[in-house]
C-alpha cells in the first residue's frame, strides 16, 4: 500500500473563504494509505514546499495529494519540491479546490464536501500510480513564424539577433501586414511606413531569416522541439530570383481593371503587380485570375518587356518541407466587413466607408494621393461622421457582431478625426460612441486633444439609419446626453468596425493542435503566467493572433514571444512528456484507428509472431508508439475499439477509480 501525504491549501482566502479546510484535511486523514494530512495558507510558498519535503522525509511518503488552485498554476512548483527529496514527480497529483470547488460555490457546507471528494479521487488516482521517467528529445534549432505582419517581423527579428534561424511564412506576396496600409499611428501620429519600412528591409536583408512569401503552411507533424512542416509556395509566376522588381511589367500589362486589394477595392491595379512601392520582397506577382495569358494563352506582354527573363508562365506550386523547434503563430486580423448593417448603408452607399478604407483614402501613396476625396463624385467632403463600435460588443444573441470590444476603434477614430482636422480645418467632424475607451500610455491625452484642441464633436449616443438623399447623406443619431434627436447631412460616413481574427487561423490551429476560444482567438496557455505561450508545447503566441491589441502591445507581445523561443531553442534537449500512450499486444487488433487519429504520427504498425495453440506460430498486426514523438494526447485510447490503447499516468484503471471515488458515499 502506498503511503500518502495530504496537504490542504487556503490560498489565502481564494479557497478557505468558502472551504472549510481543517475539516478536509481530517476527512482525507483517514482515506486508506494516507499517513499524513494538513494544512497550510500558502502551499505554494517557500514554506509551504518546505511542509511538503519534510512531511516526504519524516513519514516516508511514497505519493502526495495537494488539494490546491489548478494543475496548470503550480503542478510543475509540487512535483519539483517532491523530487528534491527523491519522491517520482509523477507520484505527486493536484485536487482542484479552487476554480473547480471555492470559486464556484458559495455554500461551505456544499464546497467542503465537494473539496473532500475531489481528494478522495486524487488519493485514489495515487493509489495506483507508478514512477514515470521522463525521456530526451534533441532541439533543432530553428524557428517558425507564420505571418508576416509587424508582429510576426518583430518576433523574427528578434530571434534572429540571439543567433538563431528563423523562417517567416506570409501568404501574401508581401511582408507588412495591415500595418503597411496604415497612414498615421497613434498617439504619436508618426508615419506608419517610416516605422515599419525599416523592419520589412531588416528582415529581407538579415542572413538568419527566409522569407516564404506568397506561401502557406499546409501541414504541421512532430512535436516541440522537433516539428515538420511542408509550406505550400504558390506561383508567382515570376522567378524571384531574377526579378529587379523594375516595375515595366506591371506599367506595360493591359489588364489594368483588377480590383487592388491593397486599397480595399477603392481603385484598380494590373493583372501583373508588386503591392506597394517598399514592398518585401520587390517581386512581381502574376494574378492568375485576370492575366490573359494564363487564361487565354494570349498577351505575353509582361514577358517581352521583362529585360531580367524573370516571368514564367509555366511556374507551378511548390511543396518545400523544413524542420523547426519552435513554431509562432502571428497570423494576424481583419476588420469585418459591415455589409450585414443594413441602417448604415455600407452595401447601398459608395461615401459610408470602413475606417481602414478611409486610411487608404488619407494615404499618400493611397488611391487619391492623400486627398480626401468622396468616392462617389471625387468632391471633397465637408461634413464626416465616425460611428463607433459597429460590430464590436454587441449582444450574445446579436449573431452579426462580435461580443468583445476590439480596443483599437476609440484611438484610431479620434486619429482620423485629428488628421481630418488638421489638413482640413473647414471640415466638421462628428464622432458617435458609446463610451471612449483609451487606456494606454498617453491615450487620454491624445483623446482630449482631438475634442479640446481640433475640436471634433463627440457625441454619446449611436446612428440609427443613414440614407443617401440628394447627394447627401442623411444620419439620423441620438444623442443621450442632452436626450435629443439629431439629424446630420454629412458628406462622407466613416464606420469604426470591429476587427476578427484572420480567416486562416482557424486552419492553421488545426493543424498546430492549438486551442482557440469561441471568436476564433488563439487560446494563451495561461492568461497571467503564460500569455504568449499556447497551451501545446512549442506553439507560441504573437499579435493580435490572441486577441485584439494596438502596435506598441502587439511589438511587445511579439518580443516577449521572441524571447521565450530563443530560451527552447538555446537547449540542446529537452525533457519530453512521459505520460504517453503504450499498446498492449495482446489486445490489439491492427484495425488502425488509433494510426489515423494520432496528431503527431508516433503509432507505426508492424507484424509480430504470437505463440498460437497446439505450439503453432500466428503473425498479427499491431500498433507500437514511439515514446520519444508521443505527446500523450490520449486521442488513441478513446479511439481504440478494443481498449489495447492506454496512458501512462492515466491509465483507463486510474480514471475508473477516481470516478469510483467519487461516488462512493
Amino acid at each position: 500500500m502506498q503511503r500518502i501525504g495530504v496537504f490542504i491549501c487556503h490560498c489565502g482566502t481564494n479557497i478557505a473563504a468558502t472551504v472549510d479546510v481543517k475539516a478536509v484535511a481530517e476527512a482525507l486523514s483517514h482515506e486508506p494509505g494516507v499517513v499524513f494530512a494538513t494544512d497550510y495558507q500558502y502551499m505554494c510558498s517557500e514554506s509551504g514546499q518546505s511542509i511538503l519535503r519534510n512531511a516526504i522525509k519524516e513519514y516516508k511518503l511514497t505519493g502526495a495529494v495537494i488539494c490546491s488552485c489548478s494543475p496548470r498554476m503550480h503542478e510543475a512548483t509540487f512535483r519539483r519540491a517532491a523530487s528534491m527529496e527523491g519522491l517520482n514527480p509523477y507520484m505527486v497529483e493536484i485536487a482542484n479546490i479552487r476554480e473547480q470547488d471555492s470559486w464556484i460555490h458559495k455554500d461551505m457546507k456544499e464546497a467542503t464536501e465537494k473539496a473532500v471528494i475531489l481528494g478522495r479521487a486524487a488519493i485514489a488516482k495515487v493509489h495506483l500510480n507508478a514512477p514515470l521517467t521522463a525521456g530526451e528529445s534533441p532541439v533543432t534549432k530553428r524557428a517558425l513564424v507564420i505571418g508576416g505582419g509587424i508582429a510576426g517581423i518583430q518576433t523574427a527579428l528578434d530571434i534572429a539577433e540571439a543567433g538563431f534561424e528563423v523562417d517567416i511564412v506570409e501568404k501574401q506576396p508581401t511582408i507588412g501586414g495591415k500595418m503597411a496600409q496604415l497612414d498615421k499611428t497613434f498617439p504619436t501620429l508618426d508615419c506608419a511606413a517610416c516605422i515599419l519600412t525599416p523592419k520589412m528591409v531588416d528582415a529581407a536583408q538579415n542572413e538568419k531569416i527566409k522569407i516564404f512569401s506568397y506561401s502557406e503552411v499546409a501541414e504541421v507533424k512532430g512535436f516541440v522541439g522537433n516539428f515538420r512542416v511542408k509550406i505550400r509556395r504558390k506561383p508567382r509566376y515570376v522567378d524571384e530570383t531574377k526579378c529587379t522588381g523594375c516595375g515595366l511589367c506591371t506599367e506595360k500589362c493591359p489588364q489594368k481593371k483588377v480590383p487592388n486589394e491593397f486599397n480595399m477595392g477603392l481603385d484598380t491595379r494590373h493583372a501583373v503587380y508588386i503591392p506597394f512601392a517598399q514592398a518585401v520582397p520587390k517581386v512581381a506577382t502574376i494574378d492568375p485570375d485576370y492575366c490573359m495569358m494564363l487564361k487565354t494563352g494570349k498577351c505575353g506582354i509582361c514577358q517581352k518587356v521583362c529585360t531580367a527573363g524573370a516571368i514564367n508562365y509555366k511556374q507551378t506550386e511548390e511543396l518545400v518541407e523544413r524542420e523547426y523547434g519552435a513554431i509562432v503563430a502571428a497570423t494576424g486580423f481583419n476588420p469585418i466587413k459591415p455589409t450585414a448593417y443594413n441602417e448604415f448603408g455600407y452595401a447601398t452607399c459608395a461615401d459610408v466607408v470602413t475606417s481602414l478604407e478611409f486610411e487608404r483614402l488619407m494615404n499618400a501613396a493611397g488611391p487619391t494621393a492623400g486627398t480626401l476625396l468622396r468616392p462617389s463624385d471625387r468632391t471633397h467632403p465637408h461634413t464626416l461622421v465616425f460611428v463607433q463600435c459597429v460590430g464590436s460588443r454587441c449582444d450574445a444573441e446579436n449573431k452579426k457582431g462580435k461580443t468583445y470590444c476590439s480596443k483599437i476603434c476609440c484611438m484610431y477614430t479620434a486619429k482620423h478625426a485629428m488628421l481630418v482636422r488638421e489638413k482640413y480645418p473647414d471640415t466638421e467632424v462628428y464622432v458617435f460612441y458609446i463610451d471612449v475607451r483609451t487606456p494606454g500610455k498617453n491615450f487620454d491625452e491624445f483623446y482630449r486633444r482631438a475634442v479640446e484642441q481640433y475640436g471634433v464633436h463627440y457625441i454619446k449616443g449611436m446612428v440609427g439609419k443613414v440614407v443617401e438623399e440628394g447627394g447627401k447623406l442623411k444620419v439620423q443619431a441620438s444623442d443621450l446626453l442632452s436626450g435629443e434627436q439629431l439629424h446630420i447631412d454629412a458628406d462622407m460616413v466613416v464606420l469604426a468596425t470591429a476587427v476578427e481574427p484572420d480567416k486562416s487561423a482557424r486552419s492553421v490551429a488545426t493543424m498546430l493542435t492549438a486551442s482557440m476560444d469561441t471568436n476564433d482567438f488563439f487560446t494563451e496557455a495561461h492568461p497571467k503566467l503564460r500569455p504568449v505561450e499556447s497551451p501545446t508545447a512549442g506553439i507560441f503566441l504573437s499579435g493580435m493572433c490572441q486577441g485584439p491589441k494596438d502596435i506598441p502591445e502587439t511589438v511587445s507581445q511579439a518580443s516577449a514571444c521572441a524571447a521565450k523561443v530563443i530560451g527552447l531553442l538555446a537547449k540542446d534537449k529537452l525533457t519530453c512528456n512521459p505520460c504517453v500512450a503504450h499498446s498492449d499486444e495482446m489486445l490489439c487488433n491492427g484495425c488502425s484507428s488509433c494510426e489515423k487519429v494520432c496528431p503527431y504520427g508516433a503509432i507505426t504498425y508492424s507484424d509480430k509472431e504470437f505463440r498460437g495453440p497446439n505450439r503453432t506460430t500466428l503473425v498479427r498486426r499491431v500498433a507500437s508508439v514511439n515514446e520519444a514523438v508521443c505527446q500523450g494526447c490520449g486521442a488513441c485510447t478513446v479511439a481504440c475499439p478494443s481498449g489495447a490503447m492506454d496512458l501512462k499516468g492515466f491509465s483507463n484503471r486510474q480514471i475508473m477509480a477516481e470516478v469510483d471515488a467519487i461516488c462512493k458515499k
